[in-house]
């Protein structure tokens, strides 16, 4: 086995136009990083591969669908969890289709600039979200 065969979740860079699905993280104690912007993404379930989680999850936290041909960009990383995570692009019309799911108090679209420099983003996202930019 692969050290990236074991991994614990994914996390998504999904690009609508030039913008950046965010959300809000709820404000809840017992999660890490409460109330910070995140991205969709989440825990690895039922043996599920790395597409198969982040494509599962984007459609739980933001209701839209995406195929594993969507995903344009891949990186292990192992802290401070062992996850992978992945980039995609699409139409910004497909902001019409987002729909919050029963994780987080908002969405948002931002210039990933924005993001990068954010200081309520999850500070090792934004410096992930700068190494796919610059890859």
């Amino acid at each position: 086995m692969r050290n990236s065969d074991r991994f614990d979740g994914t996390k998504l860079f999904l690009f609508l136009g030039g913008d950046l699905v965010t959300i809000r993280r709820d404000q809840r104690p017992d999660i890490p990083w409460p109330g910070m912007l995140d991205v969709p993404g989440g825990g690895q379930e039922h043996g599920e591969t790395p597409v198969q989680c982040v494509l599962r999850e984007t459609e739980e936290e933001i209701g839209l669908s995406l195929s594993p041909a969507d995903l344009v960009w891949k990186r292990f990383y192992t802290e401070p969890i062992r996850a992978w995570f992945f980039a995609a692009h699409l139409p910004k019309q497909r902001a019409q289709k987002v729909v919050l799911g029963n994780e987080g108090t908002e969405w948002l679209l931002m210039a990933p600039e924005v993001y990068i420099g954010h200081p309520e983003a999850v500070p090792h996202f934004r410096a992930r979200l700068a190494f796919y930019l610059n890859d």
